[in-house]
């Protein structure tokens, strides 16, 4: 359980307000106590008043403000200012509420003998296994400056890769939800009108015409209770897929829908190679990197597969041979690149090029697909207002035509 303190440091006289981590609040007194404190105040969740608790939904912390966080620890520690001063002026400096609570237990951790990686590893809901072991190789190797600036790097070119793979979505998902909102209101307010005056002629009407005064029926009476089906059914899908099994579901559809598979092998294939790029350049071993790279991948499918990956690398086998087994899922140039790079002794080298390949191809796609899907769009929607006003016209054309 959390406790959110407020002490004093008999050491320095500072008072300080932090947040530590125990099973009962005797065991957490006892622990400040052991570092020298004097309490002032101490209250676990269960203490504080509804309104007083907080309610985080994520992190807190977007993918840009940890970009901004990493490229200024690199500066701090390339001016050689101490861990401890650098977590304690962020936690001055920091807006985001998350942010600056776990800038202030970081120093507070280090402040009484944590080392940075351990005390960072406590907040793995903004910093991710790969973060993290990159910082300790860093801080092993002394390099801490040129780790969070690698890190940063990293971070800005993963996240220009995920939004460009989103980019190519954006524009048929707008479309789509537009051409509904369209469609409804046509067949809830216009084709009703058409429907009355054609009653009224009593002449016998076309199969397509009787589909779409059948379907204005429908949404006029029964069109509130669609919405709300539609509504809860989206709800209850989105709580689906937040579940293991529902986000590996569909993790694999993705991959296998005509138009963006080749995207998403390409994102994939990206990901892998930088991040098993940067933790082999940091000196993390060739397993360790395998496996925390499928809990970066943002992907269950992909996870599973690279997980078989280590277990197979654990046993004695390449790091080609057995990506080979997945050959359906990674471009096969990526593997043979692989084999090259063990052969050559040159592996990382060859994974930072791949990785910089793949991004250019993943811009490249959604270039192209962008371009395929707007022609697309545009014959499928013209098509289909086309077709339900011609299915109302033709009828009205023709008793036109009969008088």
């Amino acid at each position: 359980m959390l406790f959110e303190y407020k002490i004093i440091d008999t050491r320095t006289g500072e008072q300080r307000n932090g947040k530590i981590d125990s099973f009962s609040k005797d065991s957490a007194i006892s622990s400040l106590q052991a570092r020298g404190y004097t309490i002032i105040s101490i209250k676990g969740e269960d203490d504080k008043a509804f309104w007083e608790k907080d309610f985080h939904f994520g992190s807190g912390v977007s993918d840009k403000e940890l970009v901004i966080l990493t490229k200024q620890l690199s500066i701090l520690f390339t001016a050689q200012v101490s861990a401890l001063k650098i977590f304690r002026m962020m936690s001055e400096e920091m807006e985001n509420k998350t942010l600056k609570e776990a800038m202030m237990e970081i120093a507070t951790d280090i402040s009484d003998g944590s080392s940075l990686t351990m005390a960072m590893s406590k907040h793995s809901d903004i910093f991710s296994s790969f973060y993290i072991n990159m910082v300790g190789a860093g801080e092993e190797a002394g390099k801490l400056s040129q780790t969070f600036q690698f890190l940063a790097d990293y971070m800005e070119r993963s996240n220009a890769l995920t939004s460009k793979a989103k980019s190519a979505m954006i524009y048929p998902a707008v479309v789509s939800v537009v051409f509904v909102v369209v469609m409804y209101i046509m067949l809830t307010t216009v084709i009703p009108k058409i429907s009355a005056m054609l009653d009224r002629n009593g002449q016998d009407l076309p199969t397509s015409t009787k589909i779409v005064l059948a379907l204005s029926d429908f949404f006029v009476n029964y069109g509130l209770f669609f919405i709300v089906v539609v509504i809860f059914g989206g709800f209850m899908l989105a709580r689906y897929i937040k579940t293991d099994e529902g986000k590996r579901s569909w993790d694999e559809m993705k991959i296998k829908i005509p138009l963006i598979k080749k995207l998403f092998v390409q994102v994939y294939a990206a990901r892998v190679a930088g991040n098993l790029e940067m933790l082999l350049k940091s000196g993390v071993s060739m397993v360790k990197s395998i496996d925390n790279t499928a809990t970066v991948v943002d992907n269950k499918f992909y996870e599973d597969i690279i997980l078989n990956v280590g277990k197979d690398v654990r046993n004695g086998e390449s790091l080609s041979m057995a990506f080979a087994k997945y050959k359906e899922h990674f471009p096969g140039l990526l593997i043979q690149m692989m084999k090259v790079g063990e052969e050559s002794g040159r592996i990382t080298d060859i994974l930072g090029t791949m990785a910089k390949f793949y991004e250019k191809e993943v811009e490249a796609t959604v270039k192209t697909l962008v371009t395929l899907i707007e022609p697309l769009m545009i014959v499928l929607l013209g098509g289909s207002v086309g077709g339900l006003i011609a299915a109302v016209i033709t009828p009205i054309f023709n008793v036109t035509a009969s008088l």
